[in-house]
């Protein structure tokens, strides 16, 4: 029986269905992608399934007593708690159990009562019975894997960090159904990996947007191509999706052709042909009101984004360089001794996890907002510098998209030559319509291209692009990637699509931590070859120390059978009753401070005496062990 039915939906903005009479079928196990254009409808489905939006027409099937979970683009701006709270929010009665144990352990350290004592025992015993302490080693892993702090207030942290909250908060669920909408943004590649083994042993069905294709290749079974309203099921090879869709679009427009032309010649024989005869054929001019129609109803697709890139010549090939640069927030290093010299024509890539300090490099490197401790920085001659900020201030909600583009006027000059601004904004896919609409208004993947259509409307010979790849479509993206291989100028590149990368990169700049920088050739793919031979290292030595280990036991196992006991070993003998008892009186301590309140309604402290009474049983153990050892060889 299949989790999930969505039978024969329709929902309509504007003039045309988003959905139009859809249908889809989900299985337990079934990893699907929604693929599709921005404004598609893809998120519009996921909020139907979730229940956030009434379909026209249509009905949603969900299995008996299923659950859906789902990270939405949008997450909401004022949440009260912490971040551990906003994401145990979703746990239904395991949620109101965690709390109420936090709550109890609160109060007892404010007031050891007997009533709080006991309050305190039933709510460990509620979480004992509904396994709740794997439940919250579930939710622990899942944020250390985000690089979440559960103690952090949600309310101070930016977007991007909500939204990984928001995916814990969906993860840690474990619905019968995860719905993700655009789930590796703002997410770095280490914590991208971790999603992906996670969601490729998740229990339950996953539907997925991403604009990630490496992504898209790791973890779809099935892929759903959304275009004009209507679904299609594609193989779930990424490739050859895009062969299988690029073949429906030819044979689509065949048809359409081929339509076309007897449309045409239907219009001439019906204006034309009547007046050499006396009376109509009634029935073929129904039939051209018919073709008449179906044209008019003809939703045609959306050419691709035209994204231009304006070259600016100059003299000289040196861009910057920098000699010996360190640069510390307090005691976090973020650049020590960094060297780095930037020629031009080179495509640079940043690559390293969340907050190691991409950014502050870029801010350094640009030399406007950020001057580092230490060390030398010498720029080239007529740079003219494009700033792409992932952050997007550069975007003021109130002003309309015309406006962003040129606060005065309507033309804006393009490699030379005056353009129309609506002419301007449709190569990056705005409609008429849209031109006098606030920033606030638009969508993610919107916002992204109308900041790439103010970038590109000056002329640069250096791009400093940090995260341009959030929310935009794949079409928009490969049209980017084509823009940047031919650009002529510099580019400095922060990204965490890996195909994106890999692309477009020829070095990179790998941040291994604590101010280290690693130049590299190549994109990421290279530094995924020298990780993995860096691994295979350590594991070769791995295997040598304990080769050695086996040897030396071995050896020991050896010398058992000798009869004769060394200066050392007589002295260790000796010395051994002594030590057993010393660490009978420590495991003695351990014990009673076990048996305190205090330290029973203390989680951090009954685990650390814990951890500290089976360290101590083991070492009597291992002691007792060498004692018989060498009474054997005594006798």
């Amino acid at each position: 029986m299949s989790l999930l039915v969505v039978r024969d939906i329709t929902h309509t903005f504007g003039d045309f269905p988003v959905l139009d009479n859809v249908r889809l079928r989900v299985n337990t196990g079934d990893r699907v992608c929604l693929f599709g254009r921005n404004g598609e409808g893809k998120s519009t489905i996921l909020r139907i399934i979730q229940g956030q939006m009434k379909p026209d027409h249509g009905a949603i099937d969900l299995q008996r007593n299923a659950v859906v979970g789902a990270l939405s683009q949008e997450v909401p701006a004022a949440i009260d708690g912490s971040v551990f709270e906003t994401v145990i929010g979703g746990l239904g009665k395991s949620r109101d159990r965690l709390r109420q144990y936090y709550r109890s352990v609160a109060k007892v350290s404010s007031d050891p009562t007997e009533k709080n004592l006991s309050s305190l025992s039933r709510a460990q015993n509620e979480i004992e019975i509904h396994s709740g302490w794997d439940l919250q080693n579930r939710v622990e892993t899942t944020l250390s894997k985000l690089s979440l702090n559960g103690d952090d207030s949600f309310a101070t942290l930016s977007g991007g960090w909500r939204r990984r909250v928001f995916l814990a908060r969906a993860l840690v669920a474990q619905p019968d159904i995860l719905l993700l909408d655009e789930p590796t943004n703002h997410l770095d590649v280490e914590a991208i990996e971790w999603l992906e083994g996670m969601l490729k042993r998740y229990k339950g069905a996953l539907i997925f947007v991403t604009h990630d294709r490496a992504f898209l290749r790791e973890v779809a079974t099935r892929i759903i191509d959304l275009d004009r309203g209507q679904l299609a099921e594609y193989p779930a090879d990424f490739d050859a999706y895009l062969a299988a869709k690029a073949h429906a679009l030819e044979v689509e427009a065949t048809q359409q052709s081929v339509f076309d032309k007897k449309l045409a010649q239907e219009e001439v024989w019906v204006r034309t042909g009547i007046k050499a005869r006396r009376t109509r054929n009634e029935g073929r001019v129904r039939a051209l009101q018919q073709l008449r129609i179906q044209r008019q109803q003809r939703r045609v697709r959306k050419g691709k984004a035209a994204i231009k890139v304006q070259s600016s010549t100059r003299g000289g090939s040196l861009i910057l360089d920098a000699k010996n640069l360190s640069f510390s927030y307090g005691t976090n290093e973020i650049v020590r001794d960094f060297s780095f010299t930037l020629k031009e024509g080179s495509r640079v890539g940043l690559i390293g996890p969340n907050g190691v300090g991409k950014t502050t490099l870029l801010r350094l490197l640009l030399g406007d907002t950020l001057t580092p401790d230490s060390g030398e920085l010498r720029f080239g001659s007529r740079l003219k510098i494009r700033y792409y900020d992932q952050l997007r201030n550069d975007l003021k909600p109130t002003r309309t998209v015309a406006e962003t583009i040129v606060a005065k006027g309507d033309t804006v000059e393009i490699n030379g030559k005056r353009k129309h601004i609506v002419g301007y904004l449709r190569d990056f896919l705005f409609d008429k319509d849209q031109m006098n609409a606030p920033v606030s208004v638009l969508s993610g993947g919107e916002r992204n291209r109308l900041l790439l259509a103010k970038l590109f409307s000056k002329p640069a010979n250096v791009l400093v692009l940090d995260e341009p790849t959030n929310d935009l479509d794949m079409e928009t993206l490969e049209v980017l990637e084509t823009q940047i291989l031919q650009f002529s100028g510099t580019v400095l590149l922060v990204s965490h699509d890996r195909a994106f990368l890999n692309q477009v990169v020829t070095e990179s700049l790998i941040f291994e931590g604590n101010g280290v920088i690693t130049r590299l050739v190549g994109g990421y793919e290279e530094w995924e070859k020298l990780r993995n031979k860096r691994k295979q290292k350590v594991e070769e030595e791995k295997q040598r120390i304990l080769a050695e280990k086996q040897a030396a036991k071995k050896l020991t196992q050896e010398t058992k059978s000798v009869p004769k006991l060394r200066f050392s070993e007589r002295k260790e003998l000796e010395n051994l009753p002594t030590q057993i008892e010393l660490l009978d009186q420590e495991l003695s301590a351990i014990h009673e401070l076990l048996s305190k309140p205090s330290v029973l309604r203390d989680p951090v402290l009954l685990r650390q005496h814990t951890s500290e009474m089976n360290a101590l049983e083991t070492k009597i153990e291992q002691a007792y062990e060498r004692w018989e050892v060498l009474e054997e060889l005594v006798q």
